[in-house]
C-alpha cells in the first residue's frame, strides 16, 4: 500500500519541481494541487458512503490484511458468499480502497508541504529576509498536517466501529475542514482579488457568521447522510403531506448510538429519521436567504465575480437538494449537493480571508500616508 502511495505522489512532485524553480512557486503550486485533490478526496469519500462501499474492505489500513482487494479476493468471495446482499463485494472493495489511496496520497502531500514551509522559513531567517518571513509562515501547514493525522484516526474509526453516524459525520466535517485550511493557504498573491475595493468590517463578520452557518448546516447534513434519513421525507415543501410531521427529536439526535439503533439497542424509529431531515431543511431555509442577502451585500460592495459564484452555487445546492427529495436520492444529484456544498465552504473560507487581507493591506497603506505626511 505505501509503494501504491509513493508510485502516485511522486508524479506531482516531479512536474512540480520540474516547472517551478523556487521554493515558494513550489510551495504554491503544491498547495493549490493539495486542494483539487482534497476537493476530489470529499466527493470521492461522498460517493464511497453513498455507494454503501464503507465497510468494502471491513478492517483498516489494508483489505483483509492485503495492500489491495488483488490480495483479498479469496476473503471477498468468502464474505460475499456468507452475506450476498451485504457490505463485502469486489467493487465495493476496490471503491473503499481506492478512497483509502487517495486520502493516504493527500497525507502525504501535506507532509512534503509542511517540509517546504519549514525550509522556506529557515532559508528567509538565515538570510534576513523580513518579506520572505512575512509570506514563510510555516504554522497553517503545520495545523493542515496534525489536521490530516487526526481526520486519518477518524476514516480508521470509521471501519473500525462500523460506520458510527456521529464518527462518519466527523470524518465528513474533518475534510470540509482540511480543504478550508488548504484554501486559506492560497489566499496569497490571487490576480481576482487585486482590483478588489476593501469592503466594510460589517460584511467580513457577516461572512464570518455565514461560514458558520453552512459548517452547522453540512453536520446537519452529514446526519441525515449517515442516518439515511434523506427518503424519510419524499416530498417538498411538505413532508409526508404535512407541514409539522410526527417527529422524535430525542432519538434522532441522540449522537452516540450504532447505525440505525438507540442508544439503548432497539431499533431507531421512522419518526427521529423524520425529525433530523425536517431540521436540516429547516437549517436549509435560513442559509439560503443568508446567502441571497450575501450576494446582494457583495454586489453592493462591488465584488461583482465572487457574487455571482456564491449565487450560482446557491442556485446549485437549492436544485440538487430538491433532487434529493423529489427524485429519490439520485446519486448524481447527491454528489453534486456535497460538491456544492464543498466549494461554498471554500469560497466563503476565500471571501473572509481575502477580504480582511485587502482591508489590512489599505490599512498599512493610510497608516504609511499618515506617517509620510507627518514627517513632510
Amino acid at each position: 500500500m505505501l509503494l501504491i502511495v509513493a508510485g502516485v505522489v511522486v508524479l506531482p512532485i516531479a512536474w512540480i519541481w520540474r516547472r517551478h524553480p523556487t521554493l515558494q512557486a513550489r510551495r504554491h503550486a503544491l498547495t493549490v494541487l493539495l486542494l483539487f485533490v482534497t476537493f476530489d478526496l470529499v466527493i470521492f469519500g461522498a460517493f464511497t458512503r453513498l455507494t454503501d462501499s464503507g465497510l468494502g474492505c471491513p478492517d483498516w489500513p489494508g483489505c483483509y490484511g492485503s495492500g489491495s482487494p488483488f490480495g483479498a479476493s479469496q476473503q471477498i468471495d468468502q464474505a460475499r458468499s456468507a452475506m450476498p446482499n451485504g457490505p463485502v463485494t469486489h467493487s465495493k472493495a476496490w471503491i473503499e480502497m481506492l478512497h483509502r489511496y487517495l486520502a493516504a496520497s493527500v497525507g502525504a502531500l501535506i507532509v512534503v508541504l509542511t517540509v517546504l514551509a519549514w525550509r522556506q522559513r529557515w532559508l528567509a531567517r538565515s538570510q534576513v529576509d523580513l518579506t520572505a518571513l512575512a509570506v514563510a509562515g510555516p504554522w497553517l501547514p503545520t495545523l493542515t498536517l496534525f489536521w490530516v493525522c487526526v481526520q486519518g484516526a477518524f476514516g480508521a474509526l470509521t471501519v473500525t466501529m462500523k460506520l458510527y453516524p456521529a464518527i462518519v459525520t466527523l470524518h465528513l466535517l474533518g475534510g470540509l475542514g482540511l480543504l478550508m485550511l488548504l484554501g486559506l493557504q492560497t489566499t496569497h498573491g490571487n490576480p481576482i482579488a487585486q482590483a478588489l475595493p476593501a469592503i466594510p468590517r460589517s460584511l467580513q463578520r457577516y461572512l464570518s457568521l455565514v461560514l458558520l452557518m453552512l459548517v452547522l448546516q453540512v453536520m446537519l447534513g452529514g446526519w441525515v447522510s449517515t442516518n439515511y434519513a434523506v427518503l424519510a421525507c419524499n416530498d417538498f415543501p411538505m413532508c409526508q403531506g404535512q407541514w409539522w410531521p410526527a417527529m422524535d427529536f430525542r432519538q434522532g439526535f441522540e449522537v452516540w448510538r450504532a447505525l440505525g439503533m438507540t442508544a439503548s439497542g432497539v431499533p431507531i424509529d421512522f419518526a427521529a429519521l423524520t425529525a433530523i431531515h425536517y431540521v436540516h431543511r429547516l437549517m436549509a431555509y435560513l442559509l439560503l436567504a443568508l446567502l441571497g442577502v450575501s450576494v446582494y451585500l457583495l454586489q453592493r460592495a462591488s465584488w461583482r465575480r465572487p457574487a455571482k459564484l456564491l449565487a450560482a452555487l446557491t442556485g446549485l445546492q437549492l436544485i440538487t437538494g430538491l433532487s434529493n427529495v423529489v427524485f429519490d436520492w439520485p446519486l448524481a444529484a447527491a454528489l453534486l449537493h456535497t460538491a456544492g456544498a464543498a466549494a461554498l465552504a471554500l469560497l466563503l473560507t476565500w471571501l473572509v480571508a481575502k477580504s480582511k487581507r485587502i482591508s489590512d493591506r489599505e490599512a498599512r497603506g493610510h497608516s504609511a500616508m499618515k506617517e509620510f505626511g507627518s514627517v513632510a
